[in-house]
């Protein structure tokens, strides 16, 4: 019997942080076309926070949600139309609405990983509108497999289809992985997914260990297009499951040249590990905060590497940018250091 695993791609959401949210509406609907193309199954899109994010706090989008949301909508029809969903930043009565009215099929509503509790009201009107709806949990490596299976719970409780856990950091080794995908398994009634960053180098073989311990969705993206040093490059992703005798109904060579598109038309530079990205992995920091580390830590004085591990030990989750300026000026008075911020 071939195991089927469902495949997500935000590489037009989770791509969108390496490139300061700036993706345009042409590169959407290239990509999209390319993602139809290859039979992916869900085609996540928008700003790399999600439905309603754009701000001055997180970075400001090339193109509003409803354009991004058409364009790709456009692209799709044997593809599934995906977003990430944010209470907080996304709105029931003004983003979601307009998400169902344009024809959104497939909704991740996501929170931190003890706050599940905030998802209720979004997960339940989703669900009534008869629209899949999916509970994710972020930066779950911050909390232990039993806290995680608690806080899946919930998400159940208020109607989501499935639980996907996300590595939001790239902390993760395999056997982290396992471990909490067999305890979500062990206490949900519903299907369980892994969203992986690479920080670490493990993204691949952490999602081959979530769908090993069970996990029926994963996460990639083309080319590992993502925030700090990528999530799970996708066409690596499909060529080794179909290799181990797993099923994800993506055409392998369609999927290898949209991850060419991809790379050509979509981001400047191939997702790499650098240094920083290894040690906000170790610190257990957001991965979509390296850009602003590197550019805080040069204008403070300061090492980004400590920066990140201040940040890890002060528990930053993303959506707290701005305690990335308050750490860096810590750092600075703690090294002698006048805080002045350089030109």
């Amino acid at each position: 019997m071939t195991h089927k695993v469902l495949i997500s791609d935000p590489t037009l959401r989770d791509g969108n942080h390496a490139v300061k949210h700036q993706l345009t509406e042409k590169q959407i609907a290239r990509y999209a076309a390319a993602a139809e193309a290859a039979h992916v199954p869900i085609v996540e899109v928008g700003h790399g926070n999600g439905l309603g994010a754009s701000s001055l706090q997180v970075g400001e989008s090339a193109v509003d949600d409803v354009t991004m949301l058409k364009a790709a909508r456009a692209e799709l029809s044997g593809s599934k139309l995906g977003i990430h969903v944010m209470p907080g930043f996304a709105t029931i009565n003004k983003d979601i609405k307009k998400a169902l009215e344009i024809g959104v099929d497939v909704f991740r509503v996501g929170a931190h990983c003890t706050e599940a509790d905030i998802t209720q009201r979004h997960i339940g009107f989703i669900r009534e509108k008869g629209r899949e709806v999916y509970g994710v949990l972020m930066m779950s490596h911050m909390v232990t497999k039993e806290i995680l299976a608690e806080e899946a719970s919930k998400m159940e409780s208020y109607g989501a289809e499935g639980v996907v856990i996300m590595d939001s950091a790239g902390a993760y080794l395999p056997g982290d992985v396992g471990e909490r995908i067999k305890e979500l398994i062990k206490a949900l009634q519903i299907p369980v997914g892994f969203h992986a960053h690479n920080n670490l180098g493990m993204a691949v073989a952490n999602s081959l260990a979530a769908v090993e311990a069970g996990a029926a969705i994963v996460d990639g993206t083309a080319r590992g297009f993502g925030a700090g040093a990528g999530n799970t490059q996708l066409e690596v992703l499909v060529a080794v499951l179909e290799k181990m005798g797993y099923s994800t109904g993506i055409d392998l060579y369609k999927m290898l040249d949209a991850a060419e598109i991809a790379e050509k038309e979509l981001m400047p530079s191939v997702p790499s590990i650098k240094s920083v990205s290894i040690v906000s992995g170790l610190a257990g920091v957001f991965s979509g905060f390296a850009k602003h580390v590197e550019r805080i830590s040069k204008e403070y004085g300061v090492d980004p590497r400590d920066l990140f591990f201040e940040l890890g030990r002060r528990n930053v989750v993303a959506g707290q940018e701005d305690l990335i300026i308050e750490a860096a000026i810590d750092l600075a008075s703690r090294a002698g250091k006048a805080v002045i911020k350089t030109p």
